[in-house]
């Protein structure tokens, strides 16, 4: 038996395929594409597959990844790809298959851009509120967690952003953290600006790649 890790892209209507719709999505084209990967033992065998860092709903995935088994060592990475494709909705597509490096733990954070829309007022007013909020001390937004709803203060993980103004919307880049211990949602970003400057903001959010705590991407 073999590990490999399938990366593929999720756009389009796909976004809105919540992870659990993902997981069974992804289980179905294995069985369909007939691919021999390894099933759990029990009274209900199924496929198992797990995803290092599970997107969330609405975004835009660029480089997502799922793990599963082969029973075939010799089984062609070229052949999973033709097989799943085959059998996946429009909107999510295999682009490679390789044998893991890492373990999901080591993930520590993500790249995202942010395209954010506002009707109510101009994307150079939008820019500037975007710029002035990013430069103060403290951002204090409520985070919802497994113990409850507590508040954050995002400053503390602006470190590493560009925010620019292409064509007619605010274009946020930023690395945050994205890991089991410590997960910083985008979308509290744009809650921050909403609640500031009380506005109604559109933002479409594409997670680009994870990495490790050391910058390397996740592989």
């Amino acid at each position: 038996m073999k590990n490999v890790r399938v990366w593929f892209e999720k756009k389009d209507q796909c976004i809105y395929i919540s992870h659990l719709d993902l997981n069974r999505c992804m289980i179905r084209a294995i069985q369909k594409s007939r691919i021999p990967i390894w099933h759990t033992e029990g009274f209900n065998p199924h496929p198992f597959i797990t995803f290092p860092m599970p997107l969330s709903l609405g975004f835009v995935g660029k480089k997502e990844c799922m793990d599963m088994r082969l029973l075939e060592d010799n089984f062609s990475f070229k052949e999973i790809i033709d097989r799943l494709n085959d059998c996946l909705p429009k909107g999510i597509r295999v682009f490679d298959v390789t044998e893991p490096k890492m373990k999901a733990g080591v993930i520590d954070k993500a790249l995202y851009v942010l395209k954010l829309n506002c009707d109510e007022t101009a994307p150079e007013e939008l820019l500037k509120k975007t710029e002035e909020l990013f430069s103060r001390d403290e951002i204090m937004v409520d985070k919802k967690s497994k113990s409850g709803i507590k508040q954050v203060n995002l400053k503390e993980y602006l470190t590493d952003y560009t925010i620019s103004l292409v064509d007619d919307y605010v274009k946020i880049k930023i690395m945050l953290p994205a890991g089991s211990t410590l997960n910083v949602n985008p979308t509290l970003l744009v809650d921050a600006l909403e609640k500031e400057y009380s506005l109604e903001i559109f933002p479409r959010v594409t997670r680009l790649n994870i990495f490790n705590k050391d910058g390397e991407e996740f592989a």
